[in-house]
């Protein structure tokens, strides 16, 4: 039996109305949760990239949205392998060993502090003795973790909601990475941002980055973007009710100047990348398909205009079942 700081509910949420796939959110309606949950998914996030070895684009960072909410999949802790899943039904942190042991924390109102504290007692309760950089990335004000008393929200509401936005982009996004058969990401919800992209590439060198993230090393971004590309994401904090995103690295001359899909979806030259806002996407008649048609189409203006081999890097899958 896993150990727990609280009793989780007694039965899960129903599961969404086919009109509810794509749920309204405010950004400012869950900005103190969000900056909250920002800074919880971090400590995990970390724990999994100390465990892991280095990959290609820091492929060894991110989480995974799961039939749940967010996990780190299965990661080496000596001669074991440990998972720690975000589960927003029950509103738990869950961390499992194969040696059978597990625990957990509950997702409630606290402090990043507390938090820190209570994650870092439950891995210690499988055999995990995480030790982390404790300063956060990719914010303003980088207040170590085991000192963070200000971030202390969580309206589980709003959280199940968001993930629920996840599970939507994350069906379109797969989608989109579907026919390439270049090199691909998975879907990757990056914690150090708090978004989710995939990302394809063309398979040749890109110049060095040399632009100015907020707080995260130029040697991250070197590697992150080492390589040509096109990204399709998901970030909950634009605009009124969060945005998609796309760009392309190094972006093509004439990019921006490309006409895209669906109304709506706009170039922002301040953010170098097209955007188009959530509630565009929920208010359209088929909202997957214009999302699609957003990652295809800006897609498309990227790998045109850089002369990208299309016809190497793309299929078509046949409609029959392949097995």
């Amino acid at each position: 039996m896993s150990q727990s700081d609280s009793t989780a509910p007694d039965s899960a949420a129903p599961p969404p109305a086919p009109s509810d796939a794509w749920p309204t959110l405010r950004a400012d309606a869950w900005a103190d949760t969000r900056d909250t949950l920002h800074m919880w998914t971090q400590i995990i996030g970390k724990v999994r990239m100390e465990q892991s070895p280095m990959l290609n684009h820091w492929w060894q960072v991110p989480l995974y949205v799961t039939a749940r909410g967010l996990s780190t999949s299965a990661f080496a802790n000596g001669s074991h392998l440990v998972d720690i899943e975000f589960d927003f039904v029950e509103h738990e942190l869950r961390a499992r060993s194969t040696d059978g042991r597990s625990s957990s924390v509950s997702l409630a109102p606290k402090s990043v502090a507390q938090f820190y504290d209570e994650a870092l007692a439950a891995l210690a309760r499988i055999g995990l003795d995480a030790h982390i950089s404790t300063v956060p990335n990719e914010v303003e004000n980088q207040v170590p973790y085991p000192q963070d008393e200000h971030h202390a929200s969580y309206d589980a509401g709003a959280v199940e909601t968001f993930w629920r936005q996840l599970v939507a982009a994350h069906q379109v996004m797969s989608e989109f990475r579907s026919p390439f058969i270049g090199k691909a990401s998975p879907v990757n919800f990056f914690w150090g941002g708090f978004d989710m992209v995939v990302t394809v590439f063309s398979g040749r060198p890109a110049p060095t980055w040399t632009g100015t993230p907020l707080n995260v090393p130029a040697s991250v971004m070197a590697e992150a973007e080492s390589h040509q590309n096109s990204n399709a994401g998901f970030w909950p904090g634009g605009g009124e009710e969060g945005q998609f995103y796309a760009y392309s690295y190094p972006e093509p001359p004439g990019y921006a100047d490309q006409p895209v899909e669906p109304a709506g979806a706009h170039y922002d030259h301040s953010a170098g990348e097209f955007l188009l806002p959530y509630a565009a996407v929920r208010d359209a008649p088929d909202p997957a398909a214009a999302l699609l048609a957003f990652y295809d189409s800006t897609y498309r203006a990227a790998a045109d205009l850089a002369d990208w081999d299309r016809q190497a890097l793309e299929t078509t899958w046949p409609d029959e079942p392949r097995l």
